[in-house]
């Protein structure tokens, strides 16, 4: 793997160098993003080369297994580049669950700003009976209230059925 990382331009060293963990834990997630990209280009890059040249060869060397061979230097590129994209995809997933789980708690801490809980005083002593004691705590709502219709109706007819029976 080393003579191989020697055998690199300069450019692609580079490249290479900017997955090291290191490099990786001082990016953002948009930073990881676009060395994501350019990694991922740059092993495509060489796994094309390495196919179009393979498949070139498979006519005048006479067959596949022969053009293997030949193309050893493309194929151990794309798999420096492989790795070094496996690098890169770790670290950016980890950022983006960590992102994730940031916006999430941001989204819950302001939901429950917005939202009121506390029970008016005027509303507690309403009630005939004291909250543990009552038997349905459900919110009256109308929907709730068509339902709890809806359902009473329709058991009501299928009762009358087998009555009539």
């Amino acid at each position: 793997m080393q003579a191989l990382l020697g055998s690199l331009t300069e450019k692609e060293q580079l490249l290479v160098a900017e997955t090291e963990r290191e490099q990786l834990a001082e990016l953002s997630e948009d930073d990881l993003v676009e060395l994501h990209t350019r990694v991922r280009r740059m092993r495509d890059k060489y796994v094309s080369m390495y196919r179009r040249n393979s498949a070139g060869r498979v006519d005048e060397l006479g067959g596949r297994g022969f053009a293997y061979r030949k193309g050893t230097r493309d194929r151990a590129k794309a798999e420096v580049f492989e790795d070094a994209l496996a690098r890169v995809s770790r670290q950016l997933a980890a950022a983006a669950r960590a992102s994730a789980r940031a916006l999430r708690a941001e989204r819950l801490a302001e939901a429950r700003a917005m939202r009121n809980t506390d029970v008016p005083v005027s509303e507690k002593a309403a009630s005939p009976l004291p909250a543990s004691q009552q038997l349905d705590r459900r919110p009256r709502t109308p929907d709730r209230v068509k339902r709890h219709s809806t359902t009473r109706a329709a058991t009501g007819r299928v009762q009358a059925r087998r009555d009539s029976r």
